[in-house]
């Protein structure tokens, strides 16, 4: 199954976007799911490198490294890392910019496309 994941909010404040990434987290590492995630806006803070939050609490980059891992896709918003001063040298590994057009080409691709 092919899957995409549409994650609008903060990395951190609500649990929407840490939730979205169990989710993908866990349909990665089945056999035979693809997992593409789009961040767009306050979710392409989600990408942001080097992120440092207290012990015991969950980080959102590791999250996102741990779908990589399993060949996850993850583009994240160029206007939207625009709007938060990011540039590329601010994103996660694994992480790229991307585009309206290529989240509609993501849309299409998916059997199912799931908004956090």
């Amino acid at each position: 199954m092919k899957t995409l994941l549409i994650l609008n909010d903060a990395p951190y404040g609500s649990e929407r976007t840490y939730n979205g990434l169990r989710i993908a987290g866990t349909l990665s590492k089945q056999e035979g799911n693809e997992v593409r995630i789009f961040l767009i806006g306050d979710g392409a803070s989600s990408a942001h490198r080097n992120q440092k939050v207290p012990q015991g609490f969950y980080n959102v980059e590791v999250m996102l490294g741990n779908v990589v891992r399993h060949g996850g896709e993850i583009g994240i918003c160029g206007s939207c890392m625009d709007a938060r001063g990011m540039t590329d040298s601010d994103i996660a590994d694994g992480t790229h910019r991307s585009t309206l057009a290529e989240l509609a080409e993501w849309t299409v691709w998916a059997d199912k496309v799931l908004v956090f």
